[in-house]
């Protein structure tokens, strides 16, 4: 009786505290299981959000930012811009944002024209000195329209100026927004003005020249030579869209601008390639639909 009794003890003991070890990791285990949603909640609080009503805007990109050849010849007028201007007639998106009383306070406009990719990072520097909610970028016509096909800016090296850029910036500005537009569609440009005696007068002082040039001719070499354009602004909008996809936020306007049909009368007057103030009004309007969203455009 003696010899067993301790033996019973033992085991009961053993098998008590395995019981218990049992219980206690059943206990962790399910305590570290419940965790896991909870630091996936957190995550996803913290994750920046897009905020729809920034308080201020700062402008890089090229001519059509500019509002070059919008109000006289061969000259910039800003105040037409679609993203910065203070054209009543335009309002432009700091306009529709901000309101007419804050556009000069709060809004900065850094493009210039002529202005290709590798100038962006210059631009995004400037910008990000006044730390704006937003930024607007809209950059690329430039690298198209060369004096030749085999001058315009390789995609790969288009692809590296952009993400260069944009890493400037969030050196710099990390919480600013992007909205980043896309490149207009060149050849629905060279359709509207082809057909007009004054308007070929004027696309042989150089304009665009790897896509209006011989604005008539139909021959092989001339069209393939178009669509050879058509097919790099394509390719340019692709990589803007996977660069900033990869910003949490920067906001691309889903080919908004490339797919917009601009007709005569939104063109400039002078040169019947960038938009005049009707067509600074519609690129303000599409811009302003995407930043107010309250999602990115599919």
């Amino acid at each position: 009786m003696r010899t067993t009794a301790p033996g019973r003890r033992t085991r009961r003991t053993r098998a008590g505290t395995g019981a218990t070890l049992a219980l206690l990791a059943g206990v962790l285990t399910g305590c570290q299981a419940a965790a896991v949603p909870e630091q996936g909640e957190r995550g996803a609080q913290a994750a920046p959000r897009w905020n729809t009503a920034p308080a201020s805007i700062a402008a890089v990109g090229d001519s059509i930012t500019r509002g070059f050849d919008a109000c006289s010849v061969l000259a910039d007028c800003p105040e037409v811009s679609w993203a910065t201007g203070s054209d009543p007639a335009v309002r432009s998106l700091a306009a529709r944002l901000l309101g007419d009383a804050q556009v000069a306070a709060r809004s900065w406009n850094h493009a210039v024209t002529g202005s290709r990719m590798a100038d962006l990072e210059g631009q995004l520097a400037s910008a990000a000195e006044h730390k704006p909610d937003l930024v607007t970028v809209m950059v690329g016509s430039n690298d198209a329209c060369r004096p030749s096909t085999s001058t315009m800016t390789p995609v790969a090296e288009f692809r590296a100026g952009f993400e260069k850029a944009l890493r400037t910036l969030r050196a710099s500005s990390p919480a600013s927004q992007v909205y980043v537009s896309s490149v207009p569609d060149l050849q629905r440009l060279w359709q509207q003005g082809k057909d007009s005696p004054m308007v070929r007068q004027v696309w042989k002082l150089g304009i665009c020249q790897s896509m209006l040039a011989d604005p008539l001719s139909s021959a092989a070499t001339a069209t393939a030579r178009r669509e050879q354009v058509r097919a790099r602004v394509v390719e340019y909008n692709e990589v803007l869209r996977e660069v900033c996809g990869k910003d949490a936020l920067c906001r691309y306007d889903g080919g908004a601008v490339f797919q917009y049909p601009f007709a005569a009368d939104q063109l400039s007057h002078w040169d019947w390639f960038h938009p005049g103030r009707v067509g600074q009004a519609r690129l303000a309007e599409l811009a302003h639909r995407q930043v107010t969203a309250a999602e990115p455009p599919r």
